[in-house]
């Protein structure tokens, strides 16, 4: 009784200043604030706190101001749907790094627009790299791994970032009740015009959570025009899947900026790539890392996705400029017997542009096939490196067992693969590349990746069978005019 006399009382003094309803059936907590003039100031003013499994379809709304505390999981067949122009903040002040997280047979409907773009950001006053987790998609499509199952017929995966554990279903792939199969064409929803800020939290030692996880996500899934800025780990990372996206952009990302593995086989075109000298992570940091598995075996399905146009900046703006230390000083790291191929992509100011790392276990570089790369599984095709006078095109290592491939080698197969080098600055060739305060990273006219004799390729075999990449005549993301010059300008804050 007296519990339930303080609770009335409680009740009783909140009503003087706000109408409270908290659902505890899987509805987010809602506080309605009185607005001018008293009442509940009727769509406006409203404080919507997202807080452990959400259940039924919920919808987060512009006029309203929207958290997410701790791990949040939108539960399978539920759906939560985010209106345009709506910001989503992540608190900070949370015991756990507050994440989003779509489980298999969720969805979230995020669709901004190019004035009206959706932000998820931090709810800090002060915001900084890792204030919160991020926003996690886990699907049923194919993937490699299986952390989180048993025997040879299921494929389970249990990202890293402690959100995951035996009791929450918070895993991706198949093999199970709720997927039972893989489904490579599964819908986890929709992510358009959004941008994603100081995410990206080190939950735990080894136990990051990305800005944006996409864990066997299928490719009914629809992601583009969707900007990760200061993310304290990596900005996108696929975990297996077949999600296909266009338009991202990752901005001064403190690890890596696109990272694959455990068999993502996915398209991927037009991206910028923007780094910050003095950002980088202690574990290294590049523009692209790619594995096939943490171990490189030879598991299927194989890491193997396509990139297109693709711009990646590196931290060095000149042979002086050489950055934070924990630079790796590859913009591409391909290793661990993955197989990402890279088309008609440019980079820039990075001390060595492709690394092809052999590693252990099966190598890497027996995935590039004959020095012409018909034969391949990785192949590098249409791409210019610039890497004027403190640079170069391509690195080798070798951590295992010596396969015979030597780095004269691999810059012979480069060259040969209808690649460039090219060795004038990048001022010239950019419009302000490395100007922190008013960058512009569109191509001048003369540029050789917008000129006539640009050696874009969109007739190769692997990425002719495509059909989600357009044909276009430039090399990088951005062409020197027209529609292809602009997509990255209105919705997104630089």
């Amino acid at each position: 009784m007296k519990k339930y006399i303080l609770g009335v009382a409680a009740l009783a003094v909140l009503g003087f200043t706000a109408c409270r309803k908290i659902e505890m059936d899987g509805q987010p907590i809602i506080i309605e604030v009185p607005g001018p003039g008293g009442g509940t100031g009727g769509t406006t003013g409203k404080t919507v706190t997202l807080k452990g499994t959400i259940t039924k379809d919920t919808t987060l709304r512009a006029a309203d101001n929207n958290t997410i505390s701790g791990f949040v999981y939108i539960d399978n067949g539920a759906t939560i749907t985010i209106e345009k122009g709506t910001t989503v903040k992540g608190d900070y002040l949370s015991g756990e790094a507050s994440t989003l997280i779509i489980k298999r047979g969720a969805k979230i409907m995020a669709a901004g627009t190019a004035s009206q773009p959706i932000i998820f950001t931090s709810s800090n006053p002060n915001p900084v790299s890792g204030d919160w987790g991020g926003i996690v998609l886990l699907g049923k499509a194919s993937i490699n791994s299986n952390n989180a199952g048993t025997g040879t017929t299921t494929r389970l995966y249990a990202p890293e970032g402690g959100f995951s554990n035996s009791t929450n279903g918070a895993v991706a792939g198949w093999g199970d009740a709720v997927a039972p199969a893989a489904v490579d064409n599964d819908n986890s929803g929709t992510l358009q015009y959004v941008r994603i800020e100081y995410a990206g939290n080190a939950y735990l030692p080894n136990q990051e959570i990305n800005s944006l996880t996409m864990a066997a996500v299928g490719s009914g899934t629809t992601i583009d025009h969707v900007q990760v800025s200061y993310a304290k780990d990596d900005a996108f990372e696929w975990f297996g899947g077949t999600v296909n996206c266009k338009y991202l952009i990752a901005y001064k990302t403190q690890d890596d900026d696109f990272d694959t593995d455990n068999g993502y086989s996915g398209s991927v075109q037009f991206g910028l790539i923007i780094r910050d000298s003095s950002i980088a992570d202690v574990s290294k940091s590049e523009g692209f890392e790619s594995d096939n598995d943490a171990q490189g075996t030879t598991l299927t399905p194989q890491t193997k996705p396509v990139f297109s146009n693709i711009s990646i900046f590196g931290p060095r703006a000149n042979a002086n400029s050489v950055g934070n230390s924990n630079y790796l000083g590859s913009a591409i790291q391909i290793r661990r017997n993955s197989s990402l191929s890279l088309y008609n992509s440019a980079i820039i100011g990075w001390t060595n542009g492709i690394l092809i790392d052999a590693g252990t276990g099966r190598a890497t570089d027996l995935n590039i096939g004959s020095a012409a790369g018909n034969d391949s599984t990785l192949r590098l095709r249409g791409n210019i490196v610039f890497t004027s006078s403190f640079g170069t095109a391509m690195g080798y290592t070798v951590n295992g067992t010596p396969t015979g491939m030597s780095a004269a080698t691999l810059n012979t197969w480069f060259l040969a693969s209808g690649n460039r080098v090219v060795t004038t600055a990048p001022e010239v060739n950019f419009t302000r590349p490395f100007d922190y305060s008013n960058p512009d990273w569109t191509p001048t006219g003369n540029s050789p990746l917008v000129s006539a004799t640009a050696p874009f390729d969109f007739t190769d075999a692997l990425i002719a069978a495509r059909p989600f990449i357009a044909k276009v005549s430039f090399v990088g993301g951005l062409a020197a005019g027209g529609e292809y010059a602009i997509w990255h300008k209105g919705w997104t804050k630089f």
